[in-house]
């Protein structure tokens, strides 16, 4: 299975987007998706996640509050709606999956191509 990222776009300070990570077959009960991004000269960082069988959900409190993470089910398909958004939320934006409740990067798999979003101040 395969995770795919898409959404991303340029957006003014204060302006929303929502991202998209599609899976190309069945996402199982014991998974988690997560989104991350990674600015350019930093760190992949954690925004996100969403246990696939109850849709609990984690936040940083770098977005707690402005982003949302939800799932379809019918649709394979986690989204990552985002508000508020300020120019320290330009990044590339990816998703993955994990069997962990975890924000560690070294814990997730199967990474997709990111999508990119720009806020222009």
């Amino acid at each position: 299975v395969q995770l795919q990222a898409s959404g991303g776009g340029l957006v003014q300070d204060g302006g929303s987007l929502r991202l998209s990570c599609a899976a190309s077959g069945r996402i199982y009960s014991s998974w988690n998706i997560g989104w991350f991004r990674q600015a350019p000269g930093k760190e992949r960082e954690f925004v996100a996640a969403i246990t696939w069988s109850y849709g609990r959900t984690d936040y940083p409190d770098s977005v707690k509050g402005r982003f949302t993470i939800s799932k379809d089910s019918a649709k394979n398909t986690v989204y990552l709606q985002m508000n508020s958004l300020k120019p320290e939320d330009t990044a590339v934006y990816y998703c993955a999956r994990t069997v962990q409740r975890s924000r560690m990067v070294g814990d997730y798999s199967t990474w997709g191509q990111g999508t990119l979003v720009t806020v222009s101040s």
